[in-house]
């Protein structure tokens, strides 16, 4: 009697190594086309970005630093002149005193607005966090510059204000905030700074939400009090983050333009021509482009340079966290 054998049972072909078999060159051809065809896609959408970035950023930035180098008021055709926009610039004392005003009333915003910001997002991360409170936070950034400079305006008017009538009605002089040489900086900075500091408070909170909870509780077992855990723990891994916030504050607020021109228009006596209005006045009240452009160059030469020193002093490109 004979015995039928089975067919030997066929294993899948595999290389020496035991590696499965190489792709074929159809499928290898399918995937090099699907991934040319994930760039395209990638370029499609950036190139609103880029469009945006090209047009409105890039062109009228060399545009203007072209324009620094002639004698340009829109009526007649660029004139170069070489540096004797620069050379004017740097003998002008206006353009030193808006500097100086400039200067002062970043460092009353920053420093206001940034030891404000951390108070309220340490706040929101170690009592609370509600989305609505957040939501309340950030509704004064919802309004624009304009709106809340002619509202604070109005609040903080002299006579009728309604600032002023609680100072009377408390029994103290009224104070002219927007009319006063001292008080006109300081003023316009408390405007920016409640416009803007909700903002800036929720972008700490989001830094502040990458710390581990493991390292504040840690703490609390070794009997570290609030204080202690705030310098020790949540300053050090914050600074990244601080030092970007910081960083873009500080841009902002060379920047302020839309505050001083409906509120004080540069007054009372200069006080509070600040740099871009400056600028803006030499461009659109004079017709001095040229100089506009200089002065524009210059200003953009120090945000660099600051923005420079305090990446590096910062070390905002390094955390400490593991």
């Amino acid at each position: 009697m004979t015995v039928a054998s089975s067919p030997p049972s066929r294993l899948p072909v595999r290389d020496i190594e035991g590696t499965q078999p190489k792709p074929r060159t159809r499928e290898k051809r399918e995937r090099d086309g699907g991934g040319r065809g994930d760039g395209a896609l990638a370029a499609l959408f950036i190139a609103p970005a880029m469009l945006g970035f090209l047009v409105f950023l890039l062109w009228p930035t060399l545009r203007g630093i072209y324009l620094s180098f002639t004698r340009f008021n829109l009526l007649t055709p660029a004139e170069w002149v070489g540096l004797d926009n620069y050379v004017r610039m740097v003998k002008d004392p206006i353009f030193w005193d808006s500097l100086t005003v400039t200067v002062e009333y970043v460092f009353i915003n920053i420093g206001i607005q940034t030891v404000s910001a951390l108070a309220i997002a340490v706040l929101l991360q170690r009592l609370t966090q509600s989305a609505i409170l957040r939501g309340v936070v950030l509704t004064p950034y919802l309004m624009s510059n304009v709106v809340a400079g002619i509202v604070w305006l109005w609040m903080l008017d002299t006579q009728l204000g309604i600032g002023n009538e609680i100072i009377a009605g408390l029994g103290f002089d009224r104070i002219p905030f927007l009319a006063d040489e001292t008080w006109a900086i300081p003023t316009i900075a408390v405007i920016n700074v409640w416009r803007h500091v909700g903002y800036t408070a929720l972008l700490l909170f989001a830094g502040l939400q990458a710390i581990p909870n493991d390292m504040y509780e840690a703490a609390k077992v070794d009997g570290a009090s609030e204080w202690r855990m705030f310098w020790r723990i949540t300053m050090p891994l914050l600074r990244p983050v601080l030092a970007v916030v910081l960083i873009m504050t500080v841009i902002g607020s060379f920047q302020v333009f839309d505050t001083v021109a409906v509120t004080t228009a540069g007054g009372p006596a200069n006080a509070t021509n600040v740099l871009q209005y400056y600028i803006y006045g030499a461009a659109f009240g004079r017709f001095q482009f040229g100089y506009a452009s200089a002065m524009s160059v210059a200003l953009l030469v120090v945000l660099s340079a600051i923005t420079f020193v305090q990446y590096r002093l910062t070390r905002a490109g390094q955390t400490d966290l593991g």
